[in-house]
């Protein structure tokens, strides 16, 4: 007799992931994969996990929240206003819940280790929300066959349908950047991009070219400088494009933090923003208002994503079905002090 003929199961109640998973001889995570639709299963085990489901049914335990239940939040590095932001939305959607939040830094890393793993398997938080980092499939499966959720938070990549996520306009927000410089008169605009291997840096670039293409300006690669999100990008491509024989009136950094290094390289040159250089960041962290001139920047609305991303959370614990797997918050321009038109022509 097969897996799948089992009299004996008749009229029984549906089975949850570990019943399944027993009555079959495979794993949870195994199991968790056939549910979820995800591939990496072998036919005829597919077909054979997929006959006890209609023969049984499937039941998702609703998880009820103990008093100690948290919400686990992983970084990639705790650094600077971004993580604020985002504990302060998740946060809000916590208490709400009743839950806590835990907080993991991969110091830097996008990938967390085994030790992490073996670490929130213990821990069983109500869920995952991987903020600007990812999980292999391996790390994904296996925290389904234990019924930890994951939702990607400004992802690194492109996550498709395969983990539900949490982003921002990334695209539009470079292409509003680049158009509120052109139609301010500049022509030559520099950028400062994030990291080649991130969607959002990818992104926002491409952006910037498409306003450039659209306007009819011509892409100078000498003032397309490549970063990694930090101050000191800012700081060190300024200082190049400042000395360059034709240098540029305007700069757009993909993150605030690099329009601080842009705003120190100015001063050591003697050169006033917006006077002699105007400046768009992007993100809106909370001090870009009280920096002189007070920073243009293009709005990414970090703490309602984060709220976002944990309800999304919230409802996968509790078994219950999404209304989309990716949610996308716009972006929009705040003009602020850092950007005018160019002194002398574009």
């Amino acid at each position: 007799m097969t897996a799948t003929e089992d009299p004996s199961a008749a009229g029984r109640e549906p089975l949850t992931l570990a019943q399944l998973a027993r009555l079959a001889g495979v794993s949870t995570a195994t199991v968790s994969k056939v549910v979820n639709g995800r591939s990496a299963v072998a036919p005829e085990t597919r077909a054979m996990v997929e006959g006890l489901i209609r023969q049984h049914g499937f039941r998702r335990q609703r998880r009820r929240f103990s008093p100690v239940s948290v919400v686990e939040l992983l970084f990639h590095e705790l650094a600077g206003d971004y993580p604020t932001e985002i504990i302060r939305g998740a946060g809000q959607v916590a208490r709400r819940h009743g839950l806590l939040v835990a907080v993991s830094e991969l110091q830097g890393g996008h990938v967390p280790g085994d030790d992490w793993m073996e670490d929130v398997l213990g821990r069983r938080p109500a869920g995952v929300i991987a903020v600007f980092s990812s999980l292999t499939d391996a790390q994904r499966d296996r925290l389904a066959g234990s019924e930890i959720p994951v939702v990607l938070l400004d992802p690194t990549g492109d996550p498709g349908h395969r983990v539900p996520s949490v982003g921002a306009g990334n695209w539009n927000g470079g292409l509003t950047a680049t158009r509120h410089l052109l139609g301010l008169g500049h022509r030559r605009i520099a950028v400062i991009t994030g990291p080649a291997h991130m969607l959002s840096g990818r992104a926002r670039l491409d952006g910037y070219r498409a306003a450039l293409d659209t306007a009819g300006v011509p892409i100078d690669p000498d003032l397309v400088c490549h970063g990694d999100y930090r101050i000191e990008d800012g700081l060190t491509h300024t200082r190049r494009l400042l000395r360059l024989p034709d240098p540029p009136t305007a700069v757009f950094t993909c993150n605030d933090g690099q329009a601080v290094g842009v705003y120190h390289a100015a001063y050591e040159l003697g050169l006033r923003i917006p006077d002699d250089l105007s400046v768009v960041g992007f993100d809106d962290m909370p001090p870009t208002r009280w920096s002189v001139p007070p920073l243009t920047t293009i709005r990414q609305p970090l703490a309602e994503m984060a709220a976002a991303a944990a309800d999304m959370l919230v409802t996968l614990a509790r078994g219950e079905p999404l209304a989309r797997d990716r949610v996308e918050f716009a972006t929009e321009l705040v003009v602020r002090g850092s950007t005018a038109p160019p002194r002398h022509g574009g």
